[in-house]
């Protein structure tokens, strides 16, 4: 059960740092003073971060941040959670805050597409115009549990293969107003203006906060499913429509685990009868190493059914 005292705040901010190692260790000095746990991404080209901890921590960290001269008016956007569902606190010091493989010199998030509100998308996408394409700026395994109603979805990996995928496939971008979207609104910042540069599309614009923020205003309205996060909590319910399907029967289902070989540890959505048939595995492969004891096995975070199945 999650501990309601607390919960978790995720931001970014594109600002030019130009000593990001000194920042990185006011920020690792702050958040231990406030007993944080979470991420936090420092570069050149700004700060991006997601912690856990007390309601009065992360309103002392907001404070500390509003009053820095370099991180000021921040949309700061809180979820439910908690600080156990991050190992540590952990601070870098990156060439980019989201790894996109462009250096931020050559393609600038001040050249990205124009910021929507949430409204402002809904809106767009209830009218349905037929130069509207909606792209998903996430990768395939976020995509596969949830995604906006007639998205373009690419099966990608990583964040660093949609330029190229985008070099590849601009056709589907020429003379189109094109919606694009992410978790939290960063990715787009600099993927939107990436896109801009090939100047194929009509208008090129972004959701201001992502799904997060849209969620938030309409969570009943057009994105269907979960919203991926990277932390314990894997994905948080926006809908009851289930898109995904079970890695090894297919039925429906959006349940992500991993693997409990710690060899393999490969993230698959499993049903309830598969994780019981095959012991929290992705199948009989590492089925058969761990119940031979060929393997060390994962216990951090595995589902609660695992800890009831490995115990019988």
């Amino acid at each position: 059960m999650q501990n309601s005292l607390e919960k978790v705040l995720l931001y970014y901010k594109y600002v030019a740092i130009q000593y990001p190692k000194q920042v990185q260790k006011w920020q690792a000095t702050l958040c231990a003073e406030l007993q944080l746990k979470g991420r936090i991404i420092i570069a050149h080209e700004g700060i991006n971060g997601t912690l856990a901890g007390t309601h009065e921590a992360l309103e002392a960290y907001q404070q500390a941040m509003e009053a820095h001269e370099l991180f000021g008016n921040i949309d700061f956007k809180e979820s439910e959670g908690a600080s156990e569902n991050f190992p540590r606190m952990r601070i870098v010091v990156k060439d980019e805050i989201v790894r996109l493989g462009i250096a931020s010199d050559v393609l600038s998030f001040e050249d990205g597409g124009q910021h929507l509100t949430p409204a402002q998308a809904h809106e767009l996408m209830a009218k349905k115009p037929e130069d509207l394409v909606i792209f998903d700026g996430r990768n395939n395994y976020e995509s596969r549990i949830g995604a906006f109603e007639g998205a373009i979805t690419p099966n990608l990996d990583t964040f660093r293969e949609f330029p190229e995928y985008i070099d590849k496939n601009l056709e589907q971008f020429k003379d189109k107003t094109v919606l694009m979207y992410c978790t939290g609104g960063v990715r787009c910042e600099r993927l939107s203006a990436y896109l801009k540069t090939k100047q194929v599309a009509k208008e090129v614009v972004q959701i201001n906060g992502g799904i997060h923020r849209y969620a938030e205003q309409f969570p009943d309205g057009f994105f269907k499913g979960k919203n991926y996060v990277f932390d314990a909590r894997i994905a948080m319910k926006v809908s009851e429509d289930i898109l995904g399907t079970c890695d090894i029967c297919n039925v429906p289902c959006d349940e992500y685990t991993n693997c409990i070989n710690t060899r393999c540890n490969k993230q698959i959505i499993s049903c309830d009868a598969c994780l019981r048939t095959y012991n929290i595995t992705c199948g009989k492969t590492c089925y058969d190493l761990v119940t031979t004891g060929a393997v060390k096995v994962r216990t951090k975070y595995v589902k609660q059914i695992g800890a009831q199945q490995h115990a019988s």
